[in-house]
């Protein structure tokens, strides 16, 4: 029995175990299984090498798991992110949203060198991005979820998209609604998919301006918990620190908890993109409550969110490339 869900067709065995097969752009399908026969060691090795990055440093988890997202919001999950520019090519890299920001590229290069070793020109750049965001995830307690697999790789990057469509920190509620919009995302996907922040750190730039002068009058943001702005105002002063990093939930910093959530109902929500979730809405603000209540009810979402968002106009079949250096075309 096959329930379509969107472009993605969730298949359910006599066995009732469930597994998505997501439909590409080039006709064919994504599929959990889609390297058991070309690649049989691909999943195991992607989870050795992102386990060894995340024991050296716990922020990898949240970088990997970032590095996926801004990857598929622009052109799709077609690792464009990936691309160093050329003499055709601008990269992604150099991006407002990417831009002394955006980091785990070394991490996907060891990968990529790896199965480059144990089957050449197999497992796709994309591929490996959504598989170490699922790793990096489950080694910082969140959810596990199969990743339909079956990318290729895109033959360039767009900067202009990178700096259009990525949802940033300081972005009004229906600014960032119609970003997801635009990925066929809903308001569910986006409250869940902002819980990605319950791990990583920011840096002062992405939220100063609450600090110092929110609506244009040297004021912090009323939303703001004091204590917590009084904080945050002695690590990123008025200039200067634009590089000084913070954790985006203070409580658990490492741990994929619901606690996210928790310090948004209590103004300590860090980024103005978390607040407005709270204070902008009656709809997101019910999903803030939701989720703060039900860890359990936040983690079985996230998930599902990961895999549809990890669906974003994927290249598949002919298209595109198996890129054998996820930095450059073949």
């Amino acid at each position: 029995m096959a329930i379509q869900q969107g472009r993605c067709i969730v298949a359910v065995s006599l066995l009732l175990l469930i597994s998505p097969l997501c439909m590409g752009m080039g006709g064919g399908y994504l599929f959990p299984q889609f390297y058991d026969k070309s690649c049989p060691k691909a999943k195991e090795i992607v989870q050795s090498i992102v386990a060894q990055a995340v024991a050296k440093e716990a922020r990898m988890a949240a970088s990997l798991l970032r590095l996926h997202f801004h990857d598929c919001f622009v052109k799709g999950c077609d690792a464009s992110v990936l691309l160093d520019s050329s003499n055709n090519i601008i990269s992604e890299k150099g991006s407002n949203p990417n831009k002394n920001s955006l980091r785990g590229f070394e991490v996907i290069d060891e990968i990529k060198a790896a199965l480059e070793t144990v089957c050449p020109q197999t497992v796709s750049c994309a591929d490996i991005v959504a598989l170490a965001a699922r790793d990096g995830t489950v080694l910082a307690g969140g959810p596990y979820w199969d990743v339909p697999l079956g990318r290729r790789d895109s033959l360039g990057a767009s900067i202009s998209g990178s700096n259009r469509n990525i949802p940033a920190p300081n972005d009004t509620l229906p600014t960032i609604i119609t970003k997801f919009k635009l990925q066929q995302l809903d308001i569910v996907d986006l409250v869940a998919l902002s819980g990605g922040h319950t791990i990583g750190m920011s840096r002062c730039t992405s939220f100063r301006q609450r600090l110092y002068n929110q609506t244009g009058n040297g004021l912090a943001d009323s939303t703001l918990e004091e204590s917590f702005a009084a904080q945050l105002r002695y690590g990123c002063p008025r200039s200067g620190g634009d590089n000084n990093l913070f954790v985006l939930d203070k409580v658990t910093p490492t741990k994929f908890d619901n606690f996210y959530y928790k310090n948004i109902l209590y103004g300590k929500g860090l980024l103005s993109s978390d607040e407005v979730l709270f204070t902008k809405s009656p709809d997101t603000m019910a999903l803030v409550k939701h989720y703060a209540e039900n860890e359990a009810a936040f983690l079985e979402q996230f998930a599902k969110s990961m895999i549809k968002m990890g669906n974003i106009s994927p290249l598949t079949g002919y298209e595109g490339q198996v890129r054998k250096n996820c930095r450059v075309v073949n």
